[in-house]
């Protein structure tokens, strides 16, 4: 009976140990990192030989309500970086009343020249999940009377009336620095908002730099832009897996990217061509999920160099 006794309690004191180091992590996820917002540096050599480097600040997953003032004040400061080119990769809102905030909160940056593309809280306001869900493949987004409209038009129409380019499948060429740069965009591949096709063809010669725009980075959107000829792809949505392990690294992409992928600069092949991948682990979360864990909110200025 006395041994019995002495196991009862080691196995409580063992569950007792776990439940406080639970607690302690969940504590530390949701109070400290979510909030401990940081600055990536890549660089990236795709610029032709002799060419100026030009500085890229890459936003993506925003995710804000109004009431972040510690989040809005540090992305505002970012304009002090003075990027070339501003690339937002999509989910800038949380809130219905989330619009005047970003436009504010992005001001600064509003000023320099800049592209975006719109995510799936761009045009869906976000709602309580089962999160254990992701864990099993990427979330469904159903569009059916339980969805809330955000109010995208005028999101989209605050960055366009600043100058910013939508490039929701669609092309453009903008001079940035002293370079001709041809871009490339899809709507949301994680909604089925894509239509790559209608705006497929081979990177133009005459560019000094073809840079390809997606918010979530499907196989299939990455496959096509860099057969096309792209020479850098941009994306987000994956959060950097969010909730990593250690020494491990990201559990989920909420995509079909490779796990090893989910965040920070690697290379993508397809269709005979070798491009740069960025994938941002973003700025913010659900505000159903608040919490992040070893995955820091990040904002990352690429330094595009030329071609070694």
């Amino acid at each position: 009976m006395a041994a019995s006794s002495r196991v009862l309690r080691a196995v409580a004191g063992t569950a007792g140990a776990a439940a406080l180091a639970g607690a302690a992590g969940v504590g530390y996820a949701a109070g400290y990192e979510v909030r401990a917002f940081a600055l990536r540096h890549a660089l990236v050599p795709v610029l032709p030989v002799g060419a100026a480097p030009l500085r890229v600040l890459h936003l993506s997953d925003l995710h804000l309500v109004p009431r972040q003032h510690r989040k809005r004040a540090w992305v505002a400061a970012l304009a002090d970086l003075e990027p070339d080119l501003v690339v937002v990769t999509g989910d800038n809102l949380a809130a219905h009343d989330a619009v005047p905030a970003v436009l504010e909160t992005y001001a600064g940056l509003l000023t320099r020249p800049g592209v975006f593309v719109l995510g799936s809280n761009d045009y869906w306001a976000p709602r309580p999940r089962n999160w254990s869900k992701y864990l099993l493949g990427p979330s469904s987004h159903a569009v059916g009377e339980e969805a809330v409209p955000l109010p995208t038009a005028d999101l989209v129409r605050g960055f366009t009336d600043a100058g910013w380019v939508d490039l929701d499948n669609a092309r453009a060429r903008l001079g940035v620095g002293a370079l001709d740069v041809e871009f490339v965009g899809v709507d949301d591949p994680h909604l089925g908002y894509d239509r790559y096709d209608d705006v497929a063809r081979p990177a133009a010669p005459d560019a000094d730099l073809t840079i390809a725009v997606t918010h979530a980075p499907y196989r299939r959107t990455l496959d096509a832009m860099t057969a096309d000829g792209a020479a850098l792809l941009v994306a987000g949505h994956t959060h950097g897996g969010q909730l990593c392990v250690p020494g491990y690294g990201a559990l989920v992409t909420n995509c079909d990217l490779p796990r090893e992928q989910v965040s920070g600069l690697s290379r993508w092949s397809a269709g005979g061509h070798d491009a740069w991948l960025h994938v941002s682990a973003g700025l913010g979360t659900s505000p159903y999920a608040p919490l992040r864990f070893a995955c820091r909110p990040e904002a990352t200025l690429l330094e595009l160099v030329p071609r070694r």
